[in-house]
């Protein structure tokens, strides 16, 4: 399960804020955020040496895009096409609600279930696809600070985000024009296993099997040109790898 947490604030100098923490197979290999692309090269996204696409990325123009699993549903299956595609496909459109609007027409059964951010300065959406035949579904994320996992956004059923969502909705906001994200930071970096509601509800996943978080990303959208841009990878668990800065040039 991974984590995005967004903070969407309309007319703000900041209007977009986000966090993110990748759960994966250790063994999965990948590379960094960059230009991998040589025919989508207005694309910064990390690169799924397994499967070709990617899981988070920026769009010369501002557009964010990032796919999550939903339940029950990790990892590749034979005649499901790669969910590493749909932010790359995402990212081809200028703005985020032409490319929420193109992928609410996918054909859903070609892939797994999954769910989606896909958000710019103006305009915030998630996706939906269940895999139930009820189709990819586009809904606006409203103003204010939300999370998703593999669950509904904001749904009190995964115990990451009944726990953590009211965490961050206390804690101050992160400044990204000052590069201070200090308020944000210990929490991505939650090891609390012992937690009442169980492994779950821990933002860190620490290898089950092979299985835990891999990177995580900081990402700011301002109101302004490309210099009102932030992406700060760490390549590792945060608390562990260091955040570094993403060329975005």
């Amino acid at each position: 399960m991974c984590t995005v947490v967004i903070l969407y604030r309309p007319g703000h100098a900041w209007p977009l804020i986000l966090a993110t923490n990748r759960d994966e197979m250790a063994d999965r290999p990948w590379k960094p955020p960059a230009r991998h692309w040589p025919d989508r090269p207005e694309v910064v996204a990390g690169l799924d040496l397994l499967a070709g696409g990617s899981w988070l990325g920026l769009n010369d123009s501002g557009v964010v895009a990032g796919v999550l699993n939903r339940p029950r549903s990790l990892g590749p299956r034979p005649h499901f096409r790669s969910r590493g595609e749909l932010p790359l496909e995402a990212l081809v459109h200028a703005e985020a609600a032409a490319a929420a609007e193109a992928l609410s027409h996918i054909e859903p059964a070609s892939y797994r279930p999954f769910n989606m951010v896909v958000a710019d300065a103006r305009d915030a959406f998630w996706l939906r696809n269940r895999g139930d035949g009820t189709g990819v579904e586009a809904m606006e994320i409203e103003a204010g600070l939300s999370m998703i996992t593999a669950h509904d956004l904001n749904d009190p059923a995964s115990p990451r985000i009944a726990k953590y969502l009211p965490l961050f909705r206390a804690a101050a906001p992160p400044d990204p024009g000052t590069g201070d994200w200090s308020t944000w930071s210990p929490l991505m970096a939650a090891r609390d296993h012992e937690a009442p509601d169980g492994p779950g509800g821990a933002m860190l996943v620490s290898g089950d099997g092979g299985f835990g978080t891999v990177t995580s990303s900081f990402m700011a959208l301002g109101q302004g040109d490309e210099e009102g841009r932030v992406w700060l990878f760490a390549a590792g668990p945060p608390g562990e790898a260091d955040y570094e800065p993403v060329s975005l040039g």
